[in-house]
């Protein structure tokens, strides 16, 4: 029997932070959501801050909420959410009242030629879930209300278990281990044995180096600007690091994989110097993933690439389940995602939590908001 909304458990009204203007947070009261066939409703017990996250705060994009910006329409961020079932919806028998979960990011319309051909993350209904238009898409946190909440609805195609030995920061880290695993399988699946190159050591582009590891690529070589965040990267599983203030990037690549540069290349800098580093430290025939969101035009070197055959891929979120397989490869502790978390805030502080992920204080990369009770907890990167 489905668990009811008159559960004593679920109360009527939520805490929930909103968007106001640009860069405008503002918390209060909302009514606790109500899920529908085939979904369940979501206690919230912790939730990582992501860099789009503070895209959409300050841009308004990717997310789109009553087909335009977000600004000032009572929308609540956040999607990289995990917590505890608190009720079924109709037609569930999946998943049961209790049971600790994280979610992925999409669910697609299911009937559109994308969704139909298992590309929800590029469901062409995208936003398209308001007044006389509800196609029934969701993308929590970009289309309909996320994570920034006590409560939220997620479909149970988006919902994973979590194990008991997981913590709850390191369950909120499945989302963007997924989407750097999502970006591996669209260029080619398994990498056992070929090279790889991470560019940015963002969490993505950490997380990138952990799976990569993971699925056996080899040499494996991450770039960045920042030595501490490198440390973390030889931790996660990168053969050699390369600092691009100190070395010319694709010289440095060329010397450790070969002349005839790289056979993959996840590029999560998405800056014009790093795509271009990109593509001309890529191999004759080999695959680039654009994993970043740049917000301008860029002049890319296009026939370098067209002349040497090279595959430009763009991926957004975590398609094709891939948060399913990361999540696996975490359980069978294949790497350590927690590497990456660095501070904790109660939900009541996540002002100070977007301001700290934004500024990168204290050095952050992965801020996780905690539901109840907690103090913030800083803790250094060794």
């Amino acid at each position: 029997m489905p668990e009811h909304m008159d559960s004593p458990q679920v109360p009527e009204v939520m805490k929930a932070w909103v968007i106001g203007g640009p860069d405008e947070l503002i918390l209060t009261e909302k009514p606790v959501p109500k899920p529908g066939r085939a979904e369940v409703l979501v206690r919230i017990d912790a939730v990582a801050i992501c860099a789009t996250d503070l895209e959409i705060l300050h841009y308004g994009s990717p997310a789109l909420v009553q087909g335009g910006k977000p600004f000032d329409k009572n929308f609540t961020p956040g999607h990289e959410y995990m917590g505890t079932i608190a009720a079924l919806g109709d037609g569930v028998d999946e998943f049961h009242v209790g049971q600790r979960v994280t979610v992925e990011i999409h669910a697609g319309c299911g009937q559109c030629k994308r969704c139909r051909m298992g590309m929800y993350t590029s469901c062409h209904n995208y936003g398209l879930n308001y007044g006389e238009h509800n196609k029934g898409h969701r993308a929590n946190g970009f289309t309909t209300d996320g994570g920034f909440a006590e409560y939220a609805v997620n479909h149970i195609n988006t919902v994973i278990s979590v194990p008991d030995a997981m913590t709850d920061e390191e369950a909120t880290l499945v989302v963007t281990a997924g989407t750097s695993m999502y970006g591996l399988t669209e260029l080619g699946g398994l990498v056992a044995g070929e090279s790889v190159v991470v560019s940015g050591p963002g969490p993505i582009g950490l997380l990138a180096v952990a799976v990569a590891k993971a699925l056996g690529a080899s040499p494996l070589v991450l770039t960045g600007t920042r030595d501490s965040r490198l440390e973390i990267g030889r931790k996660l599983g990168a053969d050699h690091v390369i600092n691009v203030r100190n070395s010319e990037p694709v010289a440095a690549v060329k010397e450790i994989v070969g002349s005839k540069g790289a056979d993959y290349v996840v590029e999560c800098a998405g800056n014009e110097q790093s795509i271009n580093d990109a593509i001309r430290m890529t191999n004759r025939g080999g695959k680039i993933c654009l994993a970043a969101f740049p917000h301008e035009p860029a002049r890319i070197d296009l026939p370098y690439a067209v002349q040497n055959n090279i595959y430009l891929y763009g991926i957004r979120g975590e398609g094709r389940s891939a948060t399913h397989r990361a999540m696996a490869m975490m359980e069978a502790k294949r790497f350590d995602a927690s590497l990456i978390h660095t501070h904790t805030f109660a939900l009541e502080d996540l002002p100070t939590a977007i301001r700290y992920a934004r500024d990168r204080v204290e050095d952050a990369i992965k801020v996780v908001v905690k539901m109840r009770g907690v103090e913030r907890v800083s803790q250094a990167a060794e």
